[in-house]
């Protein structure tokens, strides 16, 4: 039924109650009191009628979904309805100079209980229909995780939208004091998360959706362990805060991802610092087309700089970003800026332009097999491009030169590590040699999604079949969310004295073969459906990844999350330069290997 006919319909349905309730009154009240006349009673039940409808306007009874009615609708007809009464009384005694109180209470307890009962039988024959399409064999059958609003909302949602394609069935929460509770739709509240393996045999469920908005990631994987059974589905509902805002419904649940286990807690940043060191100032990211220089682009934004320079060489990735940003409604200025920090003259041109305030170093090569079999152009961009990007920074006066590094540059038997360390070394030597700019390293392993990262890659290999290829079985990884890294690289920034490595807590090492069985598992497969194939370690890769050599075990914690490496001396700029200078690349690469830098 379309919204007009809806309008008429309700319309009509209560013209004939407020007509009748009158008289109902009237008929109950006869035996006692007989002085009301026809005359009066018609009077009276017209001005009623026209009351009705005016207050029913005003307190919008027409145009609500009384399917999805609750307390909230129930008071607008007891509002409606009680106003109605005594405009009606009021009207009365100024037309027969006579009192009508025990009629018009009357009358407002048959008005208030056959509106109310009107609503409430249309919310009842709506919820039959969504529940003979809730009984079709094509509805899922749901176990709900958590009983408090979250699941309250869900379940509700699930049974007002058979679009969905699921049927709650039962619902378990760690409170005690819920259990044997009944939830929307008799919905019952059967144990605790301790017993969901039990309960998905019992009630033969296919799907666990988890109604804690707020779990954190150490009970999400508890409770993805337990309801991790073949053939069920475990999703998560959004954040509670975004669906009663109305930002997201709260029928949008998605699948837990690796990322959703693999993440940790967000770190609380000194936002009120970073604020007052970035607001009003011009900040450039170089690669701010990739994974991590587009998320220090977002991430950036939120503290208000006048400007972000968004400087790459790829014009599709660029332009990306842009168009993201520009959706945004704020007051800071997006410039596009396509060039390669190989140009040194073209960097020096973009830095005297704008003259930055903070720079954002994330264009590298970052790829170790590519980079082993191109060591010249890993070289060219990686120390080259770095040493290129921070002299424009210090000779136009930036305040801040923050490199992004990787945990490869610890001990590096590659090209990329290698190459990423004598970055390091060049910033350290630099921070030395020019006292306005302070210059600084941020190192941290693989992050989650990444482009080239062997997530997307498990997930390109599961979507066609298989196998998933993993070098070797002993193979560890630390891994971070982009979000996370970004954060952490601008709450680092912040911190800098000069010539610091930060180093980022990257948590517990994972191994790839236990990452690629989850991500199997994840995705609705067995490792029988989908296999897992061992290709061996490929040219320059390390089997376990380090944040701190030999040299660098005695960090301190300057931020939660955050490391920053002990002081020691440093390969001279000098001796750098000279390298760069007559492209000694072999030179370069030793001293990115060099164990000892006395």
């Amino acid at each position: 039924m379309g919204a007009k006919g809806r309008y008429i319909l309700l319309l009509i349905i209560d013209s004939i109650i407020v007509s009748f309730s009158v008289f109902i009154g009237y008929y109950i009240l006869a035996p006692f009191f007989l002085d009301y006349t026809w005359p009066i009673l018609l009077v009276t039940s017209s001005i009623l009628l026209v009351s009705h409808h005016v207050f029913a306007y005003l307190f919008n009874l027409y145009h609500r979904a009384w399917e999805y009615a609750s307390v909230r609708e129930l008071m607008a007809i007891v509002q409606a309805v009680t106003a109605s009464i005594i405009a009606t009384y009021i009207l009365n005694v100024l037309l027969f100079q006579t009192t009508f109180t025990r009629l018009m209470m009357i009358t407002w307890m048959m008005h208030l209980i056959l509106i109310g009962g009107s609503r409430l039988s249309w919310r009842i024959a709506k919820q039959s229909i969504i529940g003979k399409n809730n009984n079709s064999k094509e509805m899922v059958r749901t176990l709900i995780v958590g009983a408090g609003k979250g699941g309250s909302l869900l379940i509700k949602q699930m049974l007002d939208t058979p679009v969905m394609g699921m049927v709650p069935v039962v619902a378990v929460d760690d409170d005690p004091a819920k259990h044997r509770m009944e939830l929307a739709g008799g919905i019952k509240v059967e144990g605790s998360r301790e017993d969901i393996k039990r309960i998905i045999k019992k009630y033969e469920i296919k799907k666990v959706a988890i109604a804690i908005p707020s779990l954190n990631k150490t009970e999400l994987n508890r409770i993805y362990s337990l309801a991790d059974y073949e053939g069920v589905d475990v999703m998560i509902m959004p954040n509670i805060d975004d669906v009663m805002s109305g930002r997201v419904e709260v029928n949008k649940l998605k699948k837990v991802e690796v990322e959703d286990l693999l993440g940790r807690e967000p770190v609380e940043l000194d936002t009120e610092n970073i604020e007052d060191q970035v607001r009003d100032t011009t900040v450039l990211v170089t690669g701010a087309g990739g994974s991590i220089g587009s998320e220090i682009v977002r991430q950036i934004t939120k503290f208000h700089p006048r400007q972000i320079i968004l400087l790459g060489h790829g014009e599709n990735s660029i332009y990306n970003i842009l168009e993201e940003m520009n959706l945004l409604e704020n007051s800071v200025e997006y410039i596009p800026v396509i060039g390669d920090v190989q140009d040194r003259k073209r960097l020096f041109e973009v830095f005297d332009k704008y003259k930055p305030d903070i720079v954002y170093h994330a264009a590298a090569h970052k790829h170790v097999p590519l980079m082993e079999a191109n060591p010249g152009e890993a070289t060219k961009n990686n120390i080259i491009g770095t040493k290129n990007t921070a002299d424009a920074a210090c000779k136009y006066f930036a305040k801040k030169f923050v490199l992004i590094s990787t945990d490869k540059a610890v001990n590096p038997p590659n090209v990329m590590g290698a190459t990423k360390r004598v970055a390091e070394l060049i910033i350290q030597a630099l921070d030395q040699k020019y006292e306005y700019t302070t210059l600084v390293a941020v190192r941290f392993g693989n992050v989650l999604g990444s482009r080239g990262s062997v997530i997307p890659k498990f997930k390109k290999q599961i979507e066609s079949g298989g196998p998933v290829t993993v070098t070797d079985e002993r193979m560890t990884r630390y891994f971070m969310t982009i979000p996370e890294a970004s954060r952490l690289v601008i709450q680092a920034s912040i911190l800098a004295d000069g010539g610091e490595v930060f180093v980022l807590d990257m948590g517990e090492p994972v191994k790839i073969i236990d990452l690629a069985r989850n991500m199997i598992r994840l995705s609705g497969f067995s490792e029988d459906e989908i296999k897992i194939k061992i290709n061996g370690i490929r040219p320059g890769e390390k089997l376990y990844e380090e944040l701190l050599n030999l040299n660098e075990v005695e960090s301190k914690k300057v931020y939660e999350k955050i490391y920053v490496e002990k002081n020691k001396r440093v390969i001279s700029l000098e001796k750098l330069e000279n390298g760069i200078q007559n492209e000694e690349y072999e030179m370069l690469y030793s001293l990115g290997k060099v164990k000892n830098y006395e």
